[in-house]
């Protein structure tokens, strides 16, 4: 038992002193306009850019550091890339395009073309997969729902009413729950995905929140805020806010590194005549420490840096700079 208590207070030691990331810039490399999202690739020999004002999604290839190809579905011609997601156990990647209500499979490795969904909602945007259900659900920010859909045929299984605009989502409990993001309704809403009855939510007045991710005990929920520039800690057991920080201006994607820090890309000030414009200044790329919810490291992006992903392995950051149309890439060190 001394032995055991020991090793446990050896590595609580040694997790509480560990190192702030550093970041080192691999480089900038240009895609198309306005990438919405980047994704790393299963195996992280790509990355993924949904482009929201182009005609489909490019593919960087992460060890010649170069781009590789475009994606081009059946409507490409439409535009309006958002948001794309891998699904290891199919080999399968799906993006979602929101000016044709669909979302289109792709197989992985290989990117070879396989089918489009219509989602049944209107300007579909995030998407999730259970892996215990073997559904893939949708957000629908002009309709207010999410599309359930099974995978195995692409049926509408059923739509979800949301508080309006919902944008993230997450499956919770076995895929048994939905938590989804209202980001004009300004909550956060838990769905029973089987019968789409609301069972849980947190009213937040005047936020727009954006996106979400959990701890991997699936204990704590994150969650960006960008109308006050804030990141949320959720417990999902009381469905309350414990903790929250305040960021830079619009905060966008964030994800967990080490399952300790949070990485946040803040898009920075809207352009005064219109927020789709450039900024008048670029963003930043925060870096949040979960254990006090400190903010632990700022550093500069592009013009509205958007997009951002961690790698699997835990080497690479990549995030997107939405109007400088290209993307950073950085490799991450203790």
């Amino acid at each position: 038992m001394k032995k055991i208590s020991a090793v446990l207070f050896f590595f609580s030691i040694t997790f509480a002193f560990c190192a702030v990331p550093q970041l080192k810039k691999i480089g900038t490399f240009p895609c198309g306009r306005q990438p919405k999202q980047v994704l790393f690739s299963p195996d992280d020999k790509y990355i993924v850019m949904p482009l929201l004002e182009d005609d489909g999604i490019d593919l960087f290839n992460v060890e010649t550091k170069k781009m590789e190809t475009r994606l081009k579905p059946p409507t490409s011609d439409k535009l309006g890339f958002v948001e794309g997601l891998f699904i290891p156990s199919k080999k399968s990647f799906f993006v979602s395009q929101m000016t044709t209500n669909e979302i289109h499979e792709y197989t992985y490795p290989g990117f070879v073309y396989k089918r489009s969904i219509p989602t049944g909602g209107v300007w579909t945007k995030f998407m999730v997969w259970s892996e215990d259900k073997k559904i893939i659900a949708a957000s629908n920010w002009v309709s207010n729902d999410i599309s359930i859909i099974s995978y195995s045929n692409g049926k509408l299984l059923r739509l979800i009413k949301t508080a309006t605009a919902p944008r993230g989502l997450y499956f919770v409990n076995r895929g048994k729950y939905i938590i989804s993001l209202a980001f004009d309704g300004s909550t956060i809403e838990k769905f029973e995905t089987d019968t789409g009855k609301r069972v849980a939510y947190i009213e937040i007045p005047k936020s727009a929140m954006r996106h979400v991710v959990l701890n991997s005990e699936q204990t704590k929920a994150y969650i960006s805020d960008m109308y006050w520039a804030k990141i949320y800690q959720i417990d999902l057991a009381s469905f309350k806010i414990e903790k929250e920080a305040k960021v830079y201006v619009n905060p966008n994607t964030i994800d967990l590194y080490i399952n300790r820090y949070l990485f946040v890309s803040c898009r920075g000030y809207n352009n005064p005549t219109d927020y789709t414009k450039r900024s008048p200044s670029n963003g930043q790329i925060y870096i949040i420490d979960t254990t006090d919810f400190s903010v632990v490291k700022k550093a500069e992006g592009g013009n509205q840096p958007t997009g951002l992903d961690i790698s699997n392995s835990q080497k690479y950051l990549c995030f997107s700079n939405f109007q400088d149309y290209n993307i950073e890439l950085y490799e991450i060190e203790d």
